[in-house]
């Protein structure tokens, strides 16, 4: 028996069966003897939601033995995963072969089934999230079966399965649709928020990735503009000493001491935040993709994010800084906007609709369930929907009225698995 526990400590487990299968075989027999014994299961990533969604009951199924590329074809582009694999693992083997993900979010610390599973995206308005990049999975289900779904076998359980939250079953393998590898040039600088907020459609339009960060409590927020570069255009990535002040000294060790400070001192927050952003200066450097996309975390906070229809992201950010103004709350982290395509994907934040991303994150060691909350209530009337794995309190019956296909994906959960061998609190919260 173990302990398990998520990045963030915000959910825990003890006492827990833990399996390792370390072949798809092994993985439906576990499942299988598992589900005939009535226990609950849940497969385990490298745990990096901030929800309940993977908390194991009575047995954790490590994902381990099923980490690797599988098979590539550098032709068509498409490369069978374990699901188990790493992103970061995952993004050097395919630059190995030659190619990359067409799109990625800001960390590789999550399982490539994970991440999908959660509803994980990147920023682009042409793209969508990672789940969009799927073209085949394996799964498997309560009773052992192991299930090829695609758009034309089991299209049904290929839409539900994209994005499901683990309620199905346990994903073994999946292929992705590759691109060939590609430079990005990235140009980051700090702006008015003003004119970030101005000129956001235009930003998301004419970028190939764009996003912005904006400090509370100042009127500068820090644009990332990430564009493929033309043919000839060879790699300059950012200096090694430059790099390391960047994205180690000050997006870590100094951010984590900052917070400390915020957590003794709370009235200094909006003072912190105002040098923080004027210490931020324009670079501008061309590197592999996954490398632009992908950055270093270490600090430790609390994430709600919440995707709202593209077109009132405007004033929902506004109106929160409006909320931040006036409540007296102290908000030493960057909040986080991003976009998306619409896509098709039952439970996908961007199903049907073209989407924006506001990301809202609050140091681990200061109270942030105030702030939640007013999030919440501030982007509801918008009829916003929460990432999978970050921190909301929506129930069935608020989700229902915000996916159009709620009760398809109740459906073929129930056909697959009528048990609920795969249940556990958060989908108890999240399915009813």
């Amino acid at each position: 028996m173990s302990t398990w526990r998520n990045w963030s400590g915000t959910e825990s487990a003890t006492g827990v069966e833990t399996l390792r299968p370390r072949s798809a075989d092994e993985l439906a027999a576990a499942v299988k003897s598992a589900a005939e014994q009535g226990r609950k299961l849940k497969a385990v990533g490298s745990g990096h939601s901030f929800t309940g969604c993977s908390v194991p009951q009575e047995v954790m199924i490590r994902m381990d033995g099923l980490a690797s590329i599988i098979h590539a074809d550098k032709e068509s582009g498409r490369v069978m995963v374990g699901a188990g694999t790493g992103l970061g693992k995952l993004n050097a083997g395919l630059a190995a072969f030659d190619l990359a993900m067409a799109n990625l979010g800001d960390i590789d610390k999550q399982t490539i089934s994970g991440a999908i599973s959660t509803g994980t995206h990147g920023t682009g308005a042409r793209l969508g999230g990672l789940a969009t990049q799927v073209v085949a999975l394996d799964l498997v289900t309560a009773d052992g079966s192991v299930l090829h779904c695609s758009a034309e076998e089991n299209p049904d359980v290929f839409a539900a399965a994209r994005v499901s939250v683990g309620a199905l079953g346990v994903i073994s393998s999946l292929t992705l649709q590759c691109v060939p590898a590609f430079l990005l040039r990235a140009r980051e600088m700090p702006l008015p928020l003003g004119d970030v907020l101005d000129g956001f459609d235009h930003f998301a339009d004419s970028n190939d990735h764009f996003e912005f960060y904006w400090f509370p409590h100042t009127d500068i927020a820090l644009t990332k503009r990430n564009n493929r570069v033309a043919a000839g255009v060879g790699a300059s990535p950012v200096g090694r000493l430059r790099g390391w002040v960047d994205d180690e000294l000050l997006s870590n060790k100094v951010f984590e001491l900052t917070n400390r400070i915020a957590v003794r001192q709370p009235g200094l927050v909006p003072r912190i935040n105002r040098v923080a952003s004027r210490a931020l200066s324009a670079r501008e450097y061309v590197d592999s993709s996954y490398k632009v996309f992908c950055s270093e975390r270490n600090v430790i906070f609390r994430e709600s994010e919440y995707a709202v229809p593209r077109a009132n992201v405007v004033e929902v950010i506004r109106r929160l800084r409006d909320w931040i103004d006036v409540s007296g709350s102290r908000i030493p982290f960057p909040i986080e906007v991003r976009v998306a395509a619409a896509d098709d994907i039952w439970l996908s934040t961007a199903y049907g609709r073209d989407t924006a991303y506001v990301a809202i994150h609050q140091y681990h060691r200061l109270p942030h369930d105030p702030y939640f909350r007013a999030f919440e209530s501030i982007v509801s009337d918008y009829g916003a929907r929460p990432h999978w794995g970050k921190l909301h309190t929506l129930t069935a019956s608020d989700l229902r009225e915000r996916y159009p296909r709620f009760d398809d994906f109740l459906a073929v959960r129930y056909r697959l698995d009528p048990q609920r061998a795969f249940a556990n609190t958060y989908t108890r919260q999240v399915f009813g």
